[in-house]
């Protein structure tokens, strides 16, 4: 058993050498000019979006649990790297990029070992969708600059954006023809056999067409210093930098962690199985520590990466090690070349990236679920465009979070259980309690935080008159009550003994019996007056029914004396 249990997770597989050689080139390749385009996007030298690549595919393929999840640099992180101030004016920008990537994977390696995948389901869809879509457009808007020539200065991407519109004149052509052609050659490549290699001979035809023809201001990665002639070495994080990255590792963590789950939910492993998406999680952490230490951007499950690896043949996870392979050999064989890539290249790459990353049907479809689902949405999406993506991804889950609760403390309802004849009938419950009742009630909703203070309101409110009756709240299906709970019940059993009435609770369990002896509540009602609740449903209900008809007619036959109860029931 031990020996077929390492033969599942070896990646190296005899019987599908040559289909995962095959892809791992297609998605080597493919994502050299990727790498370096996500590292541009960053704002950070595009080495590190290529390192990143090969590092986090190789090490992504030994750590997760998915056979087919490619590791690599994400838009959406990128987006969220390149608004991160304490990376890019550090005294070594280079080192703290590393350490947010180390600690990005320390983020992730946590949320793996505490099984927090289950967490993800939390996540609102109008949350991804708003940041999502708005990346797609922030991608666009930030590599204007490069697609153009022109370094427009504004607050934000779209004052920036406006402000190279409102200076035609500013604009550099040579460059605009070069970005131009390069998202029409790929658009048109990708119809052809060559497919999503399109994308690399588009880059490389347009770069070369520029070098050839010597475009004049038309700049180039060797103009940024990056020539690759080497792989690359650790490097040390700098701690010091650690609390200020803080909030960025748990920002990118949490979408790389998102986009990571989609992947997992989507390609089952060789063996007919889905990946354990806790040990994924592990996987990537694992991988954004590989990546910090030889000097990589922060990485995560890369879903367009990953469909790729699948459509060109992979069978098993050493299709993800060969691309790595590639990878390294591009770098040492062929980095004096990388360094003659046009930058406007590049950038029409990544606007088209941000084009089809914008998905109006998704949108649609958000926008007609409901008002918390649209406020949500719009919300993301404007924090997203104007404050750094750090915060605004953050800020839209707590945003729902809180229309969450506002929404389910309006959708609290108590009724009324009466007879009538051989059913049950569930009416709206009296404005005060009359006198001489046995008056049951069953609250439905949440209980919790804001919810409790709309369940006391809808109470039956207790007056002089309301003498000698009985309220017994029904908990069936409840595992706990919040403290808040636990006061009002105390409340309104002492409203009710001050007026000779009493408090009955009925379908109680292990847990609740303890909260209301913790809060005193037992002591107020009386313990003989709290009835647990079994697999019987209605059984302890009927009990609690019967002693509280007799208490009140022994009630009004002793004038409002407390009666004896038959504790045998």
């Amino acid at each position: 058993m031990g020996e077929r249990r390492m033969r599942r997770w070896s990646p190296f597989r005899r019987d599908s050498l040559r289909q995962d050689a095959v892809a791992g080139v297609v998605l080597g390749v493919q994502s050299v000019p990727d790498g370096l385009a996500t590292g541009l996007l960053a704002g950070v030298n595009p080495l590190s979006g290529l390192y990143a690549y090969m590092v986090g595919t190789v090490a992504g393929a030994l750590a997760t649990s998915s056979a087919f999840m490619a590791i690599q640099g994400t838009g959406a992180m990128a987006m969220i790297v390149v608004d991160v101030p304490a990376v890019h004016e550090a005294s070594d920008p280079a080192r703290a990029l590393f350490t947010l990537s180390i600690l990005t994977g320390v983020v992730m390696l946590l949320a793996g070992l505490f099984k927090l995948g289950s967490v993800l389901r939390f996540v609102p869809n109008a949350v991804m969708v708003g940041f999502i879509n708005a990346v797609g457009v922030n991608i666009i808007l930030g590599q204007l600059a490069n697609f153009t020539g022109y370094a427009a200065e504004g607050a934000n991407r779209v004052v920036r954006a406006f402000n190279t519109l409102v200076h035609p004149g500013e604009l550099q052509w040579a460059t605009v023809a070069v970005g131009a052609a390069t998202i029409v050659l790929i658009i048109l490549l990708e119809r052809t056999r060559i497919g999503p290699m399109g994308l690399v001979v588009a880059v490389i035809a347009t770069s070369a067409a520029a070098a050839a023809f010597g475009a004049e201001g038309v700049a180039t990665l060797s103009d940024l210093g990056v020539v690759p002639s080497s792989l690359p070495l650790p490097q040390a994080p700098m701690l010091g930098l650690v609390p200020s990255l803080l909030i960025p590792a748990v920002s990118l963590a949490f979408v790389g962690l998102v986009q990571g789950a989609s992947i997992s939910a989507t390609y089952p492993n060789p063996d007919g199985r889905y990946p354990d998406m806790s040990r994924d999680f592990s996987g990537q952490g694992i991988a954004n520590i590989s990546s910090g230490i030889f000097q990589g951007m922060p990485v995560g499950g890369s879903v367009s990466a990953s469909a790729l690896n699948k459509v060109a043949g992979a069978r098993s996870r050493q299709s993800l090690i060969f691309a790595g392979i590639v990878m390294a050999v591009v770098i040492v064989a062929f980095g004096g070349v990388v360094g003659y890539i046009a930058m406007p290249a590049l950038a029409g790459l990544l606007m088209l990236i941000g084009y089809r990353t914008i998905n109006v049907a998704r949108m649609r479809s958000v926008w007609r679920t409901g008002l918390v689902q649209k406020v949500v949405l719009v919300a993301t999406f404007a924090l997203t465009m104007i404050v750094p993506l750090q915060y605004a991804v953050l800020i839209g889950v707590a945003l729902s979070v809180v229309l969450h609760v506002v929404r389910q403390s309006n959708q609290v309802v108590v009724k009324r259980q009466v007879h009538d004849g051989g059913h049950v009938v569930e009416v709206d419950p009296p404005a005060t309690l009359p006198a001489n009742e046995v008056v049951v009630l069953q609250p439905y909703g949440s209980l919790f935080f804001a919810a409790a203070p709309v369940f006391e309101g809808l109470l039956p409110a207790v007056e002089a008159t309301s003498r000698n009756s009985v309220v017994i709240l029904r908990l069936r299906g409840r595992s706990e009550l919040g403290s808040t709970v636990m006061g009002i019940l105390h409340r309104y059993a002492g409203s009710l003994a001050e007026v000779g009435s009493r408090l009955v609770i009925v379908s109680t369990n292990e847990r609740i019996d303890g909260q209301l002896a913790t809060s005193g509540v037992a002591d107020l009602v009386g313990p003989e007056w709290i009835y647990r609740g079994d697999e019987r449903v209605g059984a302890a209900l009927r009990r609690a029914e019967a002693d509280a008809a007799a208490w009140v007619a022994a009630s009004q036959g002793r004038g409002g004396d407390e009666p004896e109860r038959d504790r045998s029931a």
